[in-house]
């Protein structure tokens, strides 16, 4: 059974001591956490301060608004073991008269899903205007109601007063492993050919800070340029939104992805060996600071064969079908380039693990360019993890099989008018993708 959510909180702007600024803090919290022995209770005092300032990165840069726009955004919390919890924020302004400052719900779940997470903050504000009290009763119904499955709904009864009892649905996006992605975001700040510079500079793992205003607008970016590295996993640093405590962040020496509000511009663009790429809509220029090399760091054919498949969706396209052209288009440069990986692990029946063969893998690809691309990327993590995941499995994984830490790319052409590649089931950490005619 998976719980929606691990708890929801609400952060509230309180004034200090000496009456001179605001600061975060915690004023609701549902469930309550009881019966934590010492070592837990500290980690999750370490957590819950650490909501506070990813609700409210700006610090006690606030003043008492009339009208805020409500905004919706997300962040990672990455734990001591490695493991990822995603903290989903709404912050708006509460009920009452006069100038008050804004305050934020924020919902921490092992899930990541986006859309389904937007429309249960739309019910908690709904809620929200009448009393807090009534937050409470939904919230519960929702912990208690089973996490659906792909393409599944889920229905909520909740009591309002004068309203009566409403029901609620929930439905799970058919592609499971794109429902905490919106590429419409990262294609309305960023052209096409942008969005490849950025794409490539992030497939070898480079420094990469995000600028906007906006705190949606750098999560929702942020997580969709990790999600162009599908079948892949970026396993460096992951901020969605910095905190303006922890700036200094961009001063380390190894890869991230990063979004940092505008304001903050002048604190980040002294760094050399950096893209910084600015997402605002009055931008003078997209990149204020680069290598100067993304351009040719992609195989120029391949990068043709994105654009051509990106040019394939329409203004019209449903967030499911736009996700999908998009998605395809940047697996096919994978296939393309290493899908013919499986073919170079070989496996014995002494061996308790598979071992990949390095050389002959590189040497098999035939275009120079590509098999340029392909040595560097060789040298990321990103790889070395996806491939140390593969030589762990005893024997070639077969299809269907439950293969927890595999994905399985084929290298065969799926030829004109079919996918690229179809989610087959969905392990714990990746999804096995095979090619298939549809």
């Amino acid at each position: 059974f998976i719980y929606f959510f691990e708890y929801l909180v609400v952060v509230s702007l309180k004034k200090t001591k000496d009456g001179s600024s605001y600061e975060p803090q915690i004023t609701y919290q549902f469930p309550k956490v009881y019966m934590m022995g010492r070592s837990q209770k500290e980690e999750e005092e370490k957590t819950l301060k650490a909501i506070t300032l990813f609700c409210f990165p700006e610090g006690i840069s606030w003043a008492p608004l009339t009208e805020y726009r409500s905004e919706t955004f997300s962040f990672v919390l990455t734990e001591i073991d490695g493991s990822r919890r995603n903290g989903y924020c709404r912050r708006l302004l509460p009920g009452g008269k006069g100038a008050r400052p804004p305050e934020a719900y924020c919902i921490i779940s092992s899930l990541a899903c986006f859309g389904l997470f937007s429309k249960i903050f739309d019910e908690v504000e709904k809620r929200r205007q009448k009393s807090m009290a009534m937050i409470y009763p939904f919230m519960q119904k929702l912990r208690e109601a089973p996490f659906p499955a792909p393409g599944n709904t889920v229905e909520i009864k909740s009591f309002i007063p004068e309203s009566g009892t409403e029901i609620i649905s929930l439905t799970r996006p058919l592609d499971s492993w794109l429902e905490h992605v919106d590429f419409a975001a990262l294609f309305r700040c960023l052209t096409d050919e942008e969005v490849l510079l950025v794409f490539a500079a992030t497939v070898l793992e480079r420094r990469i800070v995000f600028i906007a205003e906006e705190l949606s607008t750098l999560s929702q970016v942020i997580h969709a340029v990790a999600a162009l590295l599908y079948p892949f996993t970026w396993q460096h640093t992951f901020i969605s939104i910095v905190p303006e405590i922890l700036i200094d962040v961009v001063m380390a020496p190894t890869p991230y992805l990063l979004g940092v509000q505008k304001r903050l511009l002048d604190q980040v663009t002294d760094q050399s060996d950096l893209l910084v790429v600015d997402l605002s809509e009055d931008k003078q220029k997209t990149f204020i600071v680069s290598n100067g090399d993304e351009s040719s760091i992609l195989p120029p054919k391949l990068q043709s064969e994105i654009l051509q498949a990106l040019s394939n969706r329409k203004e019209t396209s449903t967030m499911e079908e736009l996700n999908r052209v998009v998605s395809e288009a940047f697996l096919h440069f994978f296939v393309k380039t290493v899908g013919h990986y499986t073919s170079y692990v070989k496996y014995s029946r002494a061996a308790e693990r598979g071992v990949f063969e390095n050389r002959s893998f590189y040497k098999a690809i035939e275009s120079k360019t590509t098999r340029h691309f392909v040595k560097k990327f060789m040298q990321t993590q990103m790889f070395d993890l996806f491939i140390q995941d593969l030589e762990q499995h005893q024997s070639r994984p077969q299809q269907g099989e439950d293969c927890e830490h595999i994905t399985q790319l084929r290298g065969d052409d799926p030829g004109p008018g079919s996918s690229a590649g179809t989610c087959q089931h969905q392990p714990k950490n990746r999804f096995s993708f095979t090619a298939q005619k549809s």
